[in-house]
């Protein structure tokens, strides 16, 4: 796995796009972070209702908008939103990842961490296969991550400088460094997707 050219076509394709994408982070940063605090005067029902309503399927949409990017696509702040056309089945995916997940990190913290990696592509193939079932995104993920899961994890400590840098700036260096970073993730699925055996497993139930 290239990380130098994944990195770099990144840099590229986010050229002349700085500012709507900026923009639409800006949107989902409001948006989740004011839907969930009025939300979180319900007591539970109310940390439920932001998953399903806010979080999952802005999540989603963000996946999109960098899918976009990443194949040289325009995008628009109503990209964001798409997520919501699949709103239930991208709340069962965010649920069900952060369960299993969870249950794995209840026997040590890296056994998590591994499977939380190896789940971590269930929103792009999510995104790419409208009304595909939560479960089955994450079992392709699963088997889309076999054999890059330590390329997807040095790729993600490789960006701790950026973190470091975004923190310090007060958020000032994440207005780049975000779009950098997201469509990367998006090339490096790109990148996987279509090399190897995940290619005949992603692709033979989707015609």
């Amino acid at each position: 796995m290239n990380r130098v050219e994944l990195k770099e076509n990144a840099k590229q394709q986010i050229k002349g796009k700085i500012g709507i994408l900026f923009a639409i982070t800006l949107i989902m940063v409001l948006v989740t972070f004011g839907g969930s605090l009025v939300l979180s005067f319900i007591p539970f029902v109310g940390s439920v209702a932001s998953l399903i309503v806010i979080t999952a399927p802005l999540t989603l949409g963000y996946i999109m908008v960098y899918l976009k990017v990443a194949n040289g696509q325009n995008v628009e702040i109503g990209d964001l939103f798409k997520g919501y056309q699949d709103l239930w089945c991208a709340f069962k995916t965010q649920f069900f990842v952060g369960l299993f997940t969870g249950l794995w990190s209840l026997l040590f913290v890296i056994p998590g961490i591994i499977k939380g990696i190896s789940y971590s592509m269930a929103y792009y193939i999510l995104a790419e296969n409208p009304g595909m079932g939560a479960l089955e995104a994450i079992n392709r993920s699963k088997a889309m991550m076999e054999g890059h899961k330590m390329d997807y994890f040095v790729l993600t400590l490789s960006f701790y400088g950026w973190f470091l840098l975004s923190y310090i700036t007060c958020g000032i260096v994440g207005i780049w460094a975000i779009p950098y970073m997201a469509t990367t993730y998006a090339n490096f699925y790109n990148k996987i997707k279509n090399t190897g055996n995940e290619v005949n497993y992603v692709t033979e139930t989707i015609q």
